[in-house]
């Protein structure tokens, strides 16, 4: 029977890759990608060959049991999202239930994900945190920032530079306008940039200034800044 390694990339600069990675995606028989254009561009900077398969959030169900079934007749195969780790808001937890169901080893890697260098980098406290990924862009938004209101754990979000803003007002309204926060963009390229300030001052900020590239959207816990808070936080 063959393994399914859950393999990260790059969320930025393409050296930020494993020595271990570049191997197996070498020698698996087959590399199932999130946009095979951006994998393609990763894979001619190292002349890798291996076949490439588009897997993603509007195919995956359909092609789940035919991956299993390559695995189970002893295809080793690799899977990668566009930057960072699979199955971190992106595709990766539906194939790999599925190996774990059928017995299909599988295997995850360390390596890249934009919110450990934005959050070990914000200054908030990183001994304990909330990760809640993309929030709805709708339905159920506001109820579930109103859940958030009373966490204490730095809270982390990945959040489009178009409804940036738009979050920031949200937050403003539901965690109070003075709540510490950091908009960590473009991470590990060229332009990144780590802006700091209260919800209300980053919401003025990028209202006059505009944002691009990818964000990642860090908020302090409540109660962060309190005296016994200084006094007895962890490092990370």
């Amino acid at each position: 029977m063959g393994k399914l390694y859950l393999i990260p990339t790059p969320v930025g600069n393409l050296e930020d890759i494993t020595l271990r990675a570049l191997r197996l995606l070498k020698e698996v028989s087959l590399i199932l990608a999130e946009d095979t254009r951006t994998t393609a561009n990763l894979l001619k900077h190292y002349d890798i060959k291996t076949p490439l398969l588009s897997h993603h959030k509007f195919n995956e169900h359909q092609q789940v049991h035919k991956i299993a079934e390559k695995l189970q007749g002893g295809e080793d195969i690799a899977l990668v999202s566009d930057a960072g780790t699979p199955g971190i808001s992106d595709p990766g937890f539906l194939l790999t239930r599925t190996c774990v169901e059928q017995g299909i080893e599988t295997e995850c890697l360390p390596g890249a994900t934009a919110f450990v260098p934005a959050l070990v980098n914000s200054g908030f406290p990183c001994d304990r945190f909330c990760f809640e990924g993309f929030l709805p862009q709708k339905k159920g938004r506001q109820k579930r920032l109103s859940a958030l209101s009373e966490e204490s754990r730095t809270m982390i979000f990945y959040e489009s530079p178009y409804r940036l803003v738009k979050a920031l007002e949200q937050m403003s309204e539901v965690f109070g306008s003075n709540r510490k926060a950091c908009v960590a963009r473009e991470i590990s390229k060229k332009f990144e940039e780590y802006k700091r300030g209260t919800l209300a001052e980053l919401q003025d900020h990028f209202t006059k200034n505009g944002v691009k590239g990818e964000i990642v959207l860090l908020v302090s816990g409540k109660g962060y800044g309190d005296i016994s808070e200084q006094e007895e936080g962890e490092p990370c």
